[in-house]
């Protein structure tokens, strides 16, 4: 009994092992494949990391060398040079020239660069809203076009919807629509989508409208300054010092007068000393 059951199994092993290799033979050319796939895949993904890496790290030194120069027209030169890969890329390009544009006090420039920059195609929304509402802030279009920019960023969901609302409730302010523009603010208010600080802002300009503030003060007139008011009585002053020198000119005589009669003084008393003289040689004559 023991010879025939090493036997079986030695049958039965040979048959797993012949079944082993045809299942092999069949497919196994499909585990090579697979693992090939896998291991090029692997590779190719390192590829495109080490790739992109390389152009990050390229864009990333040519942004601070651009930045670097103490001269704002040649970081705009700089930067407006940098080659983008990518839409996105060229949004920040745009938003950072955009900047020294705009402290430059060229704000018509910096918001021409943002909406050209907005028109690429391929980028996503935030991008387009966020280079639209600074436009909007640094140079405001006309107000038709305004009201159509800033409704389409208003809209609920948008990324930046609460600030395109007081956008457009300043731009109801100096319509001259003011009820409209303190509905939007008080919306602004009470809406989940505000910040903190932008709610804050809304109530502030609130109480200040209400109030009776206007959105834009009006030009100061320029004032003379205090330094130029002595100037202006100078003559004034010249007249008074030509009276008091002509009222002063003959007591300022005077004095000349009274040195001249002092000079003639001492002769007067000379000649008084020289009587007593004579007189004292008379009597000696006499004696």
């Amino acid at each position: 009994m023991s010879n025939t059951d090493s036997f079986i199994e030695e049958v039965s092993e040979e048959v797993r092992r012949d079944r082993l290799f045809s299942l092999f033979r069949r497919w196994g050319w499909l585990a090579i494949l697979v693992v090939v796939a896998i291991v090029g895949a692997a590779a190719w993904f390192e590829w495109q990391s080490s790739q992109q890496r390389a152009e990050s790290e390229a864009f990333g030194d040519a942004l601070l060398a651009g930045l670097e120069s103490e001269d704002p027209e040649a970081r705009i030169a700089a930067l407006s040079a940098i080659e983008t890969p990518s839409p996105e890329v060229a949004m920040i390009l745009a938003l950072l020239a955009a900047g020294e544009e705009a402290n430059s006090e060229d704000t018509a420039a910096a918001a021409a660069r943002l909406r050209e920059a907005a028109e690429a195609p391929g980028l996503p929304r935030r991008y387009v809203d966020l280079a639209l509402l600074k436009a909007q802030m640094m140079d405001p279009a006309p107000e038709d076009e305004a009201r159509l920019v800033l409704e389409r960023l208003a809209e609920p969901g948008a990324p930046y919807s609460a600030l395109a609302e007081e956008q457009l409730a300043l731009v109801d302010i100096r319509a001259g629509n003011l009820d409209a523009g303190l509905d939007r603010l008080r919306s602004i208010e009470n809406s989940a989508a505000a910040t903190a600080g932008l709610q804050q802002r809304a109530a502030q300009l609130i109480v200040s409208l209400e109030s009776g503030a206007v959105l834009v003060d009006a030009p100061v007139e320029e004032e003379a300054p205090e330094e130029e008011a002595p100037g202006e009585d100078a003559p004034v002053e010249d007249e008074a010092v030509g009276e008091l020198g002509s009222e002063e000119g003959e007591p300022a005589e005077e004095p000349a007068e009274a040195d001249d009669a002092a000079a003639e003084a001492p002769g007067e008393e000379d000649g008084a000393e020289e009587e007593p003289a004579a007189a004292e040689e008379a009597e000696a004559e006499t004696e």
